[in-house]
């Protein structure tokens, strides 16, 4: 899913908000002890070593398809490993890099070799895809070609384009109960909460630990509802608002991704002399829309319409290292009529590889099954417009991302209270000015996890922002992890990015470029 004011006046309410239910400023767990283990792991661990993590292991896990009939029809859950390799261990820490739909498998790679040394030799680090997703077997794919180019516009001026729009979703939706119908009432947070259960009875392990990204900060969440006395600690970065979800949320969203692209736009003004659009950012907003006026028309490259010109500058909300490269696409198209750098920005940030079917297709069936969703369009189409006019950059877009719940084939599911006073603390980490799980998010999360404490980048506006550069906010995360102490506490955002040649690319380990290529966007 996606999602700004001072963090020290929005960490204030927070914390006076606890203080209502529960700790606030500090919260203390027992002194840090090896977590014991209970039972021997039942998995079958091989090697899968990559190049740049050369004690990776691999094991799958069978679940049943259905948790409330646990002797019938199994599905397989794909896992990674990295073992903890220090004498004493603390458990296992499940990683999880959002979505719904993204895969976690290469997850745990990351947050091993992006921990400090004595922190990660203290974990088993765990990767796991969700049902539905990636190697996990059954794999959704609903409907393969959904995002071809050249879509219709997104935002429906003429009624032919909201027409073919709401023929394009409802396909999709009818495509996934034609594939999967046997599966998809079975996709969902809960359930796969209730994996994790699984997952944990299977490692042998009493507790467990979590790192969650994005959407994964719910289904954390979640877990620890259900099960509060098996969490050893927990993490969550950029965090989802229980409270909102998924219509509301998404709603939130827009508001908060038209402002991070203004920022971006603002950006581009503030180098006008390596960009060449003006020094004004209403100007510089100006010609962006115009640039998308002027798709409609004539799509650059035969690929790059109104709705792809979105889906390509979406990125920029999420991370604000691609700024300088979709700079250099704008500047091209404007000044110089040369379209061939934004149909190579849209390839490589909006085009929707053949794997990311997948992904999208149980984003959608846990989106669409979790809460309910307006089954009537007219109530869309109120609250789009309306948003719209506040908010245009992204919001008929991520109504069509979201639309196929609008004619989902599953009746949908209660979304749980998350309110939680039996955990151990719990770490929050967000950024101030995050769109796609905006800051407010955090606020409500804290607010339902008593004893829980807010760690703020102040400023910052990336979504996933722990073990993405900033030391201030990574070592406050591993001191988390060694001790289990959760302090509010807030740091100042990383610099913004500064202009780049165009032929320059974005380094993989630059800032959070190695991240959020496996955070993904729209998670």
């Amino acid at each position: 899913m996606r999602f700004r004011r001072r963090a020290a006046v929005l960490l204030a309410t927070a914390t006076a908000a606890t203080a209502l239910s529960g700790p606030a400023a500090t919260s203390t767990a027992a002194a840090p002890a090896p977590a014991p283990r209970a039972a021997a792991d039942t998995l079958h661990w091989t090697g899968c070593a990559t190049t740049r993590f050369p004690t990776l292991q691999c094991a799958t896990l069978d679940v049943p398809l259905d948790h409330e009939a646990p002797t019938g029809r199994k599905i397989r859950l794909a896992l990674t490993r990295v073992p903890h390799t220090a004498a004493r261990s603390m458990g296992p820490l499940l990683v999880n890099p959002g979505g719904p739909g993204g895969s976690g498998r290469n997850l745990a790679g990351f947050i091993a070799s992006a921990l400090p040394k004595d922190v990660a030799a203290q974990y088993d680090v765990i990767g796991f895809d969700p049902r539905g997703v990636g190697k996990s077997e059954p794999a959704l794919d609903c409907g393969p070609g959904h995002f071809a180019p050249v879509r219709p516009d997104s935002v429906p001026y003429r009624a032919a384009d909201e027409l073919a729009n709401l023929q394009r979703v409802r396909a999709f939706a009818e495509s996934c109960a034609d594939r999967h119908a046997d599966v998809l009432p079975h996709i969902g947070t809960v359930a796969a909460a209730r994996d994790i259960e699984l997952l944990r009875a299977a490692l042998g392990a009493p507790k467990i630990s979590y790192y969650g990204y994005s959407y994964g900060t719910y289904l954390g969440a979640v877990y620890a509802k259900l099960h509060p006395g098996r969490v050893h600690r927990l993490v969550l970065d950029s965090v989802v608002d229980p409270s909102g979800v998924w219509y509301q949320d998404n709603i939130a969203q827009d508001l908060a991704f038209d402002a991070r692209h203004k920022a971006f736009l603002a950006w581009v003004a503030k180098y006008d002399d390596k960009y060449g659009l003006g020094k004004d950012p209403a100007a510089v907003e100006e010609r962006w829309y115009a640039m998308r006026d002027a798709l409609r028309g004539t799509p650059a490259g035969g690929k790059v319409g109104p709705s792809e010109l979105e889906d390509t500058y979406l990125p920029g909300g999420y991370f604000n290292g691609y700024w300088p490269h979709l700079a250099e696409a704008f500047a091209a198209y404007v000044l110089r009529h040369d379209t061939a750098p934004l149909v190579a920005a849209y390839e490589r940030f909006g085009a929707v590889d053949p794997a990311a079917g997948n992904s999208y297709s149980v984003y959608s069936a846990v989106q669409c099954r979790d809460s309910a969703w307006p089954r009537d369009w007219a109530v869309w189409r109120r609250d789009m417009w309306a948003t719209h006019a506040k908010a245009p950059f992204m919001t008929w877009n991520n109504a069509w991302y979201n639309a196929p719940c609008a004619f989902w084939p599953t009746q949908p599911l209660t979304a749980p209270d998350v309110t939680n006073s039996a955990l151990p603390p719990a770490l929050l980490v967000q950024a101030t000015e995050d769109a796609a799980t905006p800051y407010s998010g955090a606020v409500s999360m804290r607010r339902k996890l008593a004893g829980s404490a807010l760690l703020v980048e102040e400023g910052g506006g990336n979504h996933g922002v722990s073990l993405a550069g900033n030391k201030c906010l990574d070592e406050k995360v591993a001191a988390y992890l060694r001790t289990g102490r959760a302090t509010d506490a807030a740091c100042p955002a990383a610099a913004e990015p500064t202009p780049v040649p165009a032929t320059r690319a974005v380094p993989a380990n630059a800032g959070g470029a190695a991240l959020h290529g496996l955070l993904g966007f729209r998670g």
